[in-house]
């Protein structure tokens, strides 16, 4: 790699420069955000989970094969409340906001915490993928509506007693009777509504409209968790476009491939760093 301050040149004047700017955002974002799903914050606000049940970290934890649903909900209610309802406004969105504020942009992202929203970004320019915490669907998928789940969620978390839910706030299907289910894609039940595919005709249009353009892949946090989201098509869209530069942030996967190297410019540095060096020379 190129010394530090020589790449943050390059690729701000690539901003700079650009025309259109595709942001694909994961979560390694977020966990430069401060949404961290390790240490402190974990064992600060699951002391009773981690007694309980031995958890070791947020994300593992939405694996934990509870009893009952009593005890689920427990844990996601306070999982969500947590990511989704507590967290706020933060820094390094915001930063993200003003350096492409003033360009024609687009985010793709695989991040279900919301913050692109939060944080001021318009709706029509975003694309959240894989879904929301902040919305319930049928778990069975029987109909497409989803639902805002903030009241309730907090109510589970006000009423948890030793890790439970009172049963009668379990969430249930209004039409089927089944279960709810956090609108989150791991399976072929995701619910994908009308917004959703309103949100993917636009990001559609947008790709469209930047073949062949000058445009910046502004990747950040995205790794092989779902690579064919974000990371692969990135890298291919580089590869196509001959007036295309990817820019890429990652603390662990920064390398750019082999046939993108000299349209590539990575990042293993403080993400936060970054922005403010960036902002700095916007125009």
């Amino acid at each position: 790699m190129d010394k530090f301050v020589l790449r943050l040149d390059k690729a701000i004047e690539k901003i700079n420069d650009a025309d259109y700017v595709l942001i694909g955002a994961g979560a390694g974002l977020s966990t430069a955000a401060g949404i961290e799903y390790t240490g402190k914050r974990f064992t600060d606000n699951f002391a009773d989970f981690i007694e309980k049940y031995s958890m070791r970290d947020m994300y593992s934890s939405g694996f934990y094969p509870f009893k009952t649903s009593e005890e689920k909900w427990a844990y996601w209610a306070k999982h969500i409340n947590v990511n989704r309802f507590s967290v706020g406004e933060t820094d390094v969105y915001k930063k993200l906001l003003k350096l492409v504020e003033n360009k024609d942009y687009f985010v793709l992202t695989t991040n279900v915490e919301h913050q692109f929203w939060i944080n001021g970004f318009e709706d029509e320019r975003i694309f959240a993928t894989q879904g929301d915490y902040g919305l319930f669907q049928c778990s069975e998928a029987c109909h497409d509506k989803l639902y805002e789940n903030e009241e309730l969620i907090k109510e589970m978390v006000e009423k948890t007693v030793d890790c439970k839910i009172p049963t009668d706030l379990i969430p249930k299907c209004p039409v089927c009777g089944e279960e709810m289910e956090t609108n989150l894609r791991k399976d072929n039940l995701f619910v994908e509504d009308e917004k959703w595919h309103e949100a993917k005709g636009r990001y559609m249009d947008f790709l469209n409209k930047i073949d062949s353009k000058k445009v910046v892949f502004l990747e950040i946090g995205v790794g092989f968790n779902t690579p064919v989201i974000i990371r692969y098509p990135f890298e291919q869209m580089t590869h196509d476009n001959p007036n295309a530069t990817l820019i890429r942030l990652n603390k662990d996967y920064a390398d750019a491939i082999k046939e993108n190297e000299s349209k590539t410019i990575s990042f293993d540095e403080n993400v936060e760093e970054i922005f403010d060096y960036w902002l700095s020379r916007v125009f």
